[in-house]
């Protein structure tokens, strides 16, 4: 049996598989056991795979929070330091970047190199920014503070990398997808207000689009230089949130 796979996305960025069937006679047990004679057999396991694809591919995009929303408080953990930061610790700056990331997702692998590049830059100009990563170590340990601290060390973060475990912290800021940003600006002694709830760029994982903060970028210079954002903007796309699981009592 010869499998032809296509990939198409549905509402919240989920993927479908759409299995499409030829038979081809002659083929003899596989590694994985699929005996490619009999067509139920194969059409099953595959079924079984593709079902395992569809939340390996699961994707989100930033959504439901508008513009003009105030930066909630927090108080949260840097794993590799063992510090505390709290959204009162950021408020001598007249910017705030909040980045919602991790250390598994594709989405964010592609572009945490230049996540750094541009904090470095910009952080220079008087911008502060922190990463936080709410993902449940229940499902993903991948994520858990002893690997984050690896990563800020590896990729020398200029930023604090928070860990946010009770994701109290995600669920008030509204974020759902990694990466996800909130750029905050401050006038004054009024609280931070949100400008930016947009897209680094256009680049994607394998969409071959080269990496340049662009978007990202635009709303920055826009707010260090006293000028209004652009209102339309691109949602982040990426990996959701990964939260812990339900629990029955």
């Amino acid at each position: 049996m010869a499998l032809a796979i296509t990939v198409s996305s549905v509402t919240m960025g989920a993927r479908l598989l759409h299995l499409q069937r030829t038979l081809v006679p002659g083929f003899r047990k596989t590694k994985m056991g699929f005996n490619y004679s009999n067509p139920v057999q194969i059409g099953r396991s595959v079924e079984a795979q593709a079902r395992k694809l569809v939340i390996r591919a699961a994707r989100s995009h930033s959504q439901g929070v508008s513009l003009g929303f105030r930066a909630p408080s927090f108080q949260l953990p840097e794993p590799l330091t063992g510090n505390v930061w709290k959204l009162e610790d950021f408020e001598s700056y007249p910017a705030l970047l909040v980045m919602f990331i991790c250390n598994h997702c594709p989405f964010v692998k592609h572009l945490k190199k230049d996540f750094v590049k541009l904090a470095n830059f910009y952080m220079k100009k008087g911008l502060a920014v922190v990463a936080i990563s709410s993902n449940s170590v229940a499902t993903h340990p991948q994520d858990g503070p002893q690997f984050m601290a690896e990563e800020a060390k590896q990729l020398k973060y200029p930023f604090p990398y928070l860990f946010d475990e009770s994701q109290d912290v995600a669920q008030d800021f509204g974020a759902v997808c990694t990466p996800e940003f909130f750029l905050f600006k401050k006038d004054g002694r009024r609280p931070f207000e949100l400008v930016y709830h947009g897209q680094f760029d256009d680049s994607r994982p394998s969409n071959n689009v080269p990496v340049t903060g662009r978007d990202l970028s635009l709303a920055i210079d826009c707010v260090l230089s006293g000028q209004p954002v652009p209102s339309v903007q691109k949602p982040s796309v990426g990996c959701s949130i990964k939260w812990h699981p339900e629990t029955n009592v």
